[in-house]
């Protein structure tokens, strides 16, 4: 491991707390796209297969942030394995469902319980967070280590959940994420030395972290990625059917993740000065561009080299990201802040993913890759459009209620990250 990552580890409780991370992420990775070809094997319908994931997608959307919030002011201990619990017991209800050929309307219900799930990732970083405040370089390679954390999930995770679902039984996918969930969260929640410190509610900040002005530009910047991440789950798995190697999609789907992983390694090595508003608007500019060689595929391979040059751009965005959202979150509400941005990211995977999905069945798997190319020309708009808002601000005075937390229109903080130590 290069010494700036090994550094980054001689805390205590640092390795355990994201080992637990990566096992409670890997659902991340194999629950759509278990439910995706779960669904397309017992029904051949994509449409439907599509449309459950968006269910599963926007519910987490919507749930997450509000168990963010509950951790901020109650900790993570507490809030996180009730959450779980619930969501496992929805996964398990789905998966009975659509194996015993339920109405597809309760297979939706069953999808929108599983969305309770907590945004591991977001857990994790807060830790980090709370462990290098103050030290934004030991801060932003914690942040590049998770990325590749995040890849190896996305990695691995397709490759058992499709292939166990297609070598195996149609549900195996998402009943190892499940388990993976399970074990993931209450193996981190067990952790508590390491635990960021709840702001009780008369601490914390009124209002939502989403009225920043500059998490407001991520958010839905993110929804165009996120966009671009269901799109070509979804097209990938019916791309490599129709030319009979549906179980080479997990493969294809692991060399993109592969390219962001690698990204995401060099990039925590390097100590960038500029500020990351800048980096961010280049970063969605390439995911876009990225998406033009993916209409010209017409093999697997082909399809291979293409997601792993895509991938690139992707770990090195997130990255960036998490900084920004640190400028413009105040610390008492820093999870939740980077929760939105994982909010975000499930919007556009449930849009892209029931998109591509009635695109496969309409007109086939090539023309599905139009959805995600849409997506990125969005997200590169928005990006541009939103600059001037994640630009640095003035930092605020004493006598600013900004200092003391209170919400502004730019998240209350000053450029520099960790500006917010009076939040905490």
């Amino acid at each position: 491991m290069p010494s700036p990552y090994r550094a980054i580890f001689g805390r205590p409780g640092t390795k355990s707390f994201s080992a637990a991370g990566l096992l409670g992420r890997m659902p991340l990775s194999m629950m759509s796209i278990g439910v995706v070809t779960m669904v397309s094997q017992l029904t051949g319908r994509y449409g439907l297969a599509g449309a459950l994931s968006a269910t599963l997608a926007l519910s987490a959307a919507v749930l997450g942030p509000q168990i963010s919030r509950l951790v901020d002011r109650h900790g993570q201990s507490r809030v996180l394995r009730p959450a779980t619990l619930v969501s496992i017991a929805a996964v398990a209800g789905l998966l009975l469902s659509a194996q015993q050929r339920w109405p597809d309307w309760i297979l939706f219900v069953f999808a929108a319980g599983a969305g309770c799930v907590p945004s591991i990732g977001s857990m994790i970083r807060a830790r980090w967070a709370e462990i290098y405040r103050g030290s934004p370089r030991e801060l932003h390679t914690a942040y590049s280590w998770e990325s590749i954390v995040d890849e190896t999930c996305f990695i691995f995770g397709p490759i058992l959940s499709i292939g166990l679902s297609t070598a195996w039984f149609p549900e195996a996918g998402p009943l190892l994420a499940a388990g993976f969930l399970a074990v993931g969260v209450f193996w981190l929640t067990a952790q508590r030395a390491t635990e960021p410190v709840p702001h009780p509610h008369e601490l914390h900040p009124k209002g939502s972290a989403l009225r920043s002005r500059g998490l407001q530009v991520l958010v839905v910047t993110f929804v165009a990625i996120g966009a671009i991440f269901g799109a070509i789950d979804v097209v990938t798995v019916a791309f490599a059917e129709e030319v009979g190697r549906k179980a080479a999609a997990s493969l294809v789907l692991a060399v993109y993740a592969l390219g962001s992983c690698a990204a995401g390694a060099v990039f925590g090595l390097l100590h960038l000065k500029a500020h990351p508003s800048r980096r961010f608007v280049v970063g969605i500019c390439a995911i876009a561009v990225s998406m033009v060689p993916l209409q010209l595929v017409g093999s697997l391979p082909l399809l291979a080299v293409a997601l792993f040059l895509a991938g690139l751009s992707i770990a090195p965005t997130m990255v960036t990201t998490m900084a920004l959202v640190e400028e413009h979150v105040p610390r008492a509400k820093l999870t939740e802040g980077m929760s939105w941005t994982s909010t975000g990211l499930a919007v556009g995977v449930a849009l892209g993913a029931s998109a591509a999905g009635w695109v496969v069945d309409a007109a086939g798997a090539a023309r599905g890759y139009l959805v995600p190319g849409a997506a990125g020309v969005l997200g590169a708009l928005v990006a541009f459009a939103g600059y001037r808002r994640l630009r640095p601000q003035p930092a605020p005075s004493a006598t600013d209620p900004v200092a003391s937390g209170a919400p502004s229109g730019h998240g209350g903080t000053a450029p520099q990250p960790h500006s917010e130590e009076s939040v905490a």
